[in-house]
């Protein structure tokens, strides 16, 4: 749930259409490869391993969390000052890499509990975004000064996961429930952005916060089904 750059763009107004379209298609893109390498993994002895290795204790957990958020950044400063294009699209690969890792021991306990519970968490969350993404280029409203705001919340939700998990305290229905709305908020926030802010030439930037997002929503709305099955 990291925040990438924003860049003011307001002497190329006649680009912002295809840089848009530009946008949509890598999230597009970024979604594929991620469903692509989650069907690799769930179909090989590797899903079974890296479950076993990340949550096999606390600590290991801890590690992992920690090598994706340290990915997470990488990722997102590749994506936004490299030079090169092939560097910003290095960096969208590295997230969509790291997150198909992170993700891939709740799919399989996901898949374990119900095999539908997963398609069903991705047409929630594809409604959720296409929705808040509506609301955002119809509204035309300029939802930049919540940037303040979800930067704290965002630092205070990182705070209270690092906190659980170092010190073994489960997350309620009542934090998955705020972690929805904030993340929510968080894509208003970008697709914003998108919108009225972003450098016609950051379409990879933009793409790559804008997926985050989205995984980081369907982490969510899967956790809270396999809640409600609880």
């Amino acid at each position: 749930m990291s925040q990438y750059s924003v860049y003011s763009d307001a002497y190329a107004v006649a680009d912002r259409p295809v840089f848009i379209r530009k946008t949509y298609i890598h999230v597009a893109g970024a979604l594929g490869g991620l469903v692509a390498l989650e069907a690799l993994l769930l179909n090989s002895p590797l899903a079974s391993a890296l479950t076993a290795l990340m949550l096999g204790s606390r600590i290991s957990w801890l590690v992992a969390f920690g090598l994706f958020m340290f990915a997470t950044h990488i990722a997102g400063k590749w994506a936004s000052s490299s030079e090169t294009r092939n560097g910003q699209y290095a960096g969208l690969a590295l997230y969509v890499v790291a997150e198909a890792l992170i993700l891939c021991p709740l799919l399989v306990i996901a898949s374990s509990m119900s095999p539908g519970l997963i398609p069903k968490a991705g047409l929630i969350t594809l409604g959720v975004f296409v929705g808040l993404t509506w609301i955002a280029f119809t509204s035309k409203k300029d939802f930049s000064f919540l940037g303040g705001f979800l930067k704290i919340a965002c630092m205070v939700a990182l705070v209270t996961i690092v906190a659980g998990l170092v010190f073994g305290f489960s997350f309620g229905v009542w934090f998955i429930g705020a972690m929805l709305l904030l993340v929510g908020a968080v894509i208003l926030y970008q697709t914003s952005n998108v919108i009225h802010h972003y450098h016609t030439n950051q379409y990879v930037a933009a793409s790559l916060a804008l997926f985050s997002s989205i995984t980081t929503l369907f982490w969510y709305v899967l956790q809270m089904l396999m809640s409600s099955r609880d």
